[in-house]
């Protein structure tokens, strides 16, 4: 496991001190557009679609080059922004976990080489193909067992959706 410090005294309470981080912010104004890229297809509305993949039998779970093209190769796939990516490496069974942030959300991956098991979340939002990033991932690491289960956040249907009333 990996070894743990205690940063409590390194760390800067930013609300004690009286002051909180100053993040960009942006005000929309009366007369623009909302633009929340909400999905509408066969009826309904929804905010992205999320897939959960559990890939079995895995192999190149330690493996940090593989593991961070697999995620640029699943972002380029799925059509969507990557803004940024961040994977730990743990000692000693060298599992992986990490995040790639997207414009249209994010892919997350956790794996466990020991086990031949990796967890990955698949959330986007807007015009991208997340199932697009299922192959991409299948030829990274060659599992013999691939579950897909797929949500769509925030669905109602559209004659029930009361948002834009």
């Amino acid at each position: 496991m990996q070894e743990a410090r205690d940063l409590s005294s390194e760390v800067i309470d930013q609300e004690a001190a009286g002051s909180v981080a100053e993040w960009p912010a942006y005000t929309q104004g009366d007369d623009e557009e909302r633009l929340d890229y909400f999905i509408e297809r066969d009826g309904h509305r929804y905010a992205g679609t999320h897939l959960i993949i559990d890939l079995r039998g895995a192999s190149r779970l330690d493996d940090l080059e593989v593991m961070e093209k697999a995620l640029r190769d699943s972002i380029k796939a799925a059509k969507a922004t990557l803004l940024h990516i961040h994977l730990h490496h743990f000692t000693p069974n060298g599992g992986i976990s990490g995040v790639a942030v997207l414009a249209e959300s994010h892919i997350s991956v956790h794996t466990w080489p020991e086990r031949n098991f990796a967890a990955f979340d698949v959330f986007m939002c807007g015009d991208s193909e997340p199932a697009r990033a299922v192959p991409v991932l299948e030829q990274a690491f060659t599992p013999s067992e691939v579950n897909v289960e797929e949500i769509l956040r925030g669905k109602v249907h559209i004659d029930d959706d009361d948002y834009l009333s």
